[in-house]
This record gives C-alpha cells, structure tokens and sequence, in this order.
C-alpha cells in the first residue's frame, strides 16, 4: 500500500522562515534591552522638557527646551563637564600606554608569571567600594601616604590629597589607573598572544630585536586593540561614578566633581530631587557617549580586523 504524498513548503515559505529565524533569537534580548534600556531613555527625554514642582508626587509640567537653557548658563554643569574632560585627558592615554606594557612583561615565559598576571588582575575583582575607602584612608591626613612622606622628610605636615581643589581630582584619578590597568592588560595580552612568533623572528633577522621589535612589530599589529581600550576607557572615565562619590562626593569646591556625579546629585539629593534637570545632564552626557561610539565605529572601519 502506498504512503500518501506530502506536499512540500511553498519555496517563499520556506525563504522567510530562514530570514525570519536569525530575529527570532534576538527577540528576547530586544525585549529585555526595550524594557530596560530604549523605553527608560525615552522616558528621560520626555522627562527633560518637563519640570516638577514643589510636590514631585504631581504629575510634572510641560517646559519646552527651558531645562536646556538652564544648561547652558548652569557654572556648575560646565565645571563637571571640564572635570570630564580633565579626567579623559589625564587618564585615557594612561590606560591606553600602561597596560601594554604590562601586557608586554607578563607576556614572557618565565617561572611563576601566572602570579604575576593574578597580582596585576587583582584590582579589578576588588569592589570599587572597597578599593575607594581602602585608598581613602591611603590618603587621610594620618593615612599611608603622609606618614611615608614625613618619615623620608619630603613634607612635616603632609598632602591634602582629597582636600584641596588641585589635588582632589588627581587623586581620584590614581584610583582609576589602578583599578584598570590589569582590565586592559589582559585585552591586550589576548592580542600578543595571537601575533604569530614567526613575525618576531624574521624581524630579529632583519635587525629588529629587543624593545625594537615592539615598536616595529607589536605597536602596528595591535593597533585595533589600542583603539579599543582607547575608546573603552573614554567611556568608562566619562562615566566615573563610585570613585567621587566615596571618596569625595564631589569637593571640595566642585573641583572633584563629574557629570555623572552632578546627575545624581541634582536627582536623588534630598536639597534638589530635580528629576527633570537631571534628565537633562544625563542627555548631555548621552550625546558624549554617543559621539565616543561614533569615533569607535570610524576608527575601527580604518584598521586591519582583529587577529
């Protein structure tokens, strides 16, 4: 007895379900990311045009672009924004330069260097709340640091560093560095470990050896890791948060203070609770990132894929 005979999919059918298929499997994630990430922004930009009053139970009133004008004239906003871009400045090329060359040296065969690698690393498994009032308490007036320098004499009555307007930031920075070097470090050592050492020894016969090779061989090769850090780490410092608010909560004089800082200060401060003006901040610092992600995007369309 014959079976009866199935009749195939339509060829159209069958088309879509294979261009359908690859979305399917994003639809949660693009579920999770609406709910979470796309409706909450959109939320905020509605919220920026508006203004609540004295009781911020009311619903809030429409203002147009008055928030944005506020900005502009807002001193504070412009302080927090040169402290951004200070803390860009002074600690991006830092983390760019310095872990490669971690990279570099815990890169060798040599006995033991695993704990060489897990000592680098250790910071950043380290909660930035534990890591800022450890170096807190480094920095006290009686802490670590000025005992050391009134013991070797450098100074009797020791350094302010998270007292005065010119030293505030810059120490809050240090904490930073440390706590990303062995980040990036193994970023790039993923990369070193991927350049073929054949390379290393043709360039040792045409004459590039030692730190050499590195210049000629190892910079030009890990050129889309560099611009990776690179632009990792510029979000990462325009978005610096727990360092400032342990250690300094903004002072003294605003001298320490971020726009991230500023935003939650203007909303959850309980002399502002702005919640509109600080949707506003927040876009500002929206539109940075963004122009960030941009330069990324460009920059890696330049440079060679990763290895």
């Amino acid at each position: 007895m014959s079976r009866p005979s199935q009749s195939l999919p339509h060829p159209r059918w069958s088309q879509f379900q294979q261009q359908a298929t690859p979305y399917l499997f994003l639809l949660p994630a693009l579920l999770v990311l609406g709910l979470t990430v796309f409706w909450p922004s959109l939320n905020a930009l509605y919220l920026s045009m508006t203004q609540y009053g004295y009781d911020i139970t009311q619903p809030p009133e429409w203002v147009g672009l008055a928030n944005f004008q506020r900005l502009l004239s807002d001193q504070v906003f412009w302080i927090t924004m040169g402290n951004t871009l200070l803390y860009l400045v002074v600690v991006v090329p830092i983390l760019v330069i310095a872990p490669l060359f971690l990279a570099i040296l815990v890169n060798q065969v040599l006995p033991g260097i695993q704990w060489f690698r897990t000592a680098y690393y250790t910071p950043v498994v380290i909660s930035m709340v534990v890591a800022g009032i450890a170096w807190r308490w480094l920095y006290a007036e009686t802490g670590l640091f000025n005992q050391l320098l009134k013991g070797i004499g450098i100074s009797e009555s020791g350094v302010p560093w998270l007292t005065s307007p010119k030293l505030a930031l810059f120490s809050v920075m240090a904490v930073t560095i440390w706590k990303g070097l062995g980040y990036y470090m193994v970023i790039y050592l993923a990369g070193l470990q991927a350049i073929p050492a054949e390379l290393y020894e043709a360039g040792a016969i045409d004459g590039s050896d030692g730190w050499t090779k590195h210049w000629d061989l190892t910079i030009p090769l890990m050129k889309p890791y560099l611009f990776l850090v690179a632009v990792i780490s510029s979000i990462s410092a325009t978005k610096v948060f727990e360092e400032i608010y342990i250690m300094t909560r903004g002072g003294p004089l605003n001298s320490s203070k971020t726009i991230v800082y500023y935003v939650y200060e203007q909303a959850f401060d309980p002399t502002n609770l702005e919640i509109s003006y600080a949707c506003t901040v927040g876009l500002a610092l929206f539109i940075i990132i963004l122009i960030l992600s941009v330069i990324r995007l460009s920059l890696n369309r330049q440079t060679a894929p990763l290895p």
